[in-house]
């Protein structure tokens, strides 16, 4: 009786902290992507903390099944999160939705037909949903590992970590239980013990949240679009150093003369070791000291740059826009166009017609 009253008092404090956040979000970021998901992601979230059950044999009732199929779909909303916590240019897609709902669907029919038929199928309804949360935060904590280090400012970067982290830790953790299915105490131990480390885990998310700017963690537009147009000068900041200038100065040799932005998967730590620098410092000289946030957005401004002086060249009037695409250093057009057009306003056809006209 202890464990169950502690676990629904755990619960209900949750889902109460959930909301508020769901609520705090909704006042603060609801205009951008990572945003929107974001209070997604904790409205999934509570439907979560109301419906899961560790070591139940017993069919879901009616009422529960939507509840579960929106819990279970909010592993898709996770992914999509890390996408656009990590990624200041992603948007969501027509797909994304389709997704979604394939999942939640999924979900709703093993509730509704393959549970409620026959009790015994249970188990292997459970081991399916499980399996496929674990796929969907495989990939959320893939796109973190490749993405992470391209964020520029530090303690952004360690708030968006420990997020994923967190929440990846826990969904592996109580995917794995439910499929486990714990009987009797051990199962009321079990329920008790993730009602705690949820609760916890929900609780220091919320801190942190609550005392962050939208520019901490969220991003509106493209990081230094700004200076879009100047990118090969670097910013002044006030208390420069000689030893700092002189870092800067090579820094942009490097891009304007050996063009390495060009290269295939250039990391911040090769340029770093190009540079004969510490990564941690090549960081702080391009965010203090060139104004970018992100490294990738760094690298795709002078990538533009290039293929804006090549749009506005009459002499490459004839040369397909993917061909200087693929020249600056981008790997597909529709990444190159989408970048081109945050930082411009208009589409690279839309840009070489318009030279053209003023020529």
């Amino acid at each position: 009786m202890l464990l169950a009253t502690l676990d629904i008092a755990l619960r209900a404090g949750t889902v109460a902290l959930l909301l508020v956040l769901a609520a705090s979000l909704l006042r603060d970021f609801r205009n951008l992507v990572a945003g929107r998901l974001a209070i997604a992601f904790a409205v999934g979230s509570a439907a979560h903390a109301v419906t899961y059950t560790i070591g139940s044999t017993s069919p879901v009732s009616i009422w529960h099944a939507p509840l579960i199929a929106l819990s279970t779909g909010n592993v898709v909303i996770f992914w999509l999160f890390t996408r656009a916590l990590f990624d200041d240019a992603f948007a969501l897609r027509w797909w994304h939705a389709l997704v979604w709902a394939a999942v939640a669907v999924f979900s709703f029919v093993n509730c509704m037909w393959i549970a409620l038929a026959a009790a015994g199928n249970l188990r292997i309804s459970m081991v399916a949903i499980n399996l496929l949360a674990l796929g969907f935060i495989a990939l959320a904590v893939g796109q973190t590992v490749a993405s992470w280090s391209a964020d520029l400012v530090e303690g952004r970067r360690r708030l968006r970590i420990f997020i994923v982290c967190a929440a990846a830790l826990y969904g592996g953790m109580n995917a794995i239980m439910q499929m486990l299915i714990f009987r009797g105490e051990a199962a009321a131990i079990a329920n008790t013990a993730n009602a705690a480390v949820l609760a916890g885990i929900v609780a220091a998310i919320s801190f942190a949240m609550m005392h962050v700017t939208a520019t901490d963690l969220f991003q509106a537009a493209p990081d230094a679009t700004a200076a879009a147009d100047s990118s090969s000068q670097p910013i002044a900041a006030q208390g420069t150093s000689a030893a700092d200038q002189r870092l800067v100065d090579a820094l942009l040799r490097l891009m304007a003369d050996e063009r390495i932005y060009r290269h295939d998967n250039i990391t911040i730590g090769a340029l770093a070791t190009k540079l004969r620098m510490p990564e941690y410092k090549l960081r702080r000289l391009i965010n203090q000291r060139l104004g970018y946030r992100n490294f990738n957005v760094f690298l795709n401004n002078h990538r533009i740059e290039e293929a804006k002086a090549a749009l506005a060249d009459p002499s490459q009037a004839e040369v397909p826009v993917i061909t200087i695409a693929m020249d600056a250093g981008f790997q597909s057009l529709g990444p190159f166009n989408r970048a081109f057009k945050a930082t411009t306003g208009v589409t690279p056809t839309e840009y070489r017609k318009l030279n053209e006209a003023r020529a």
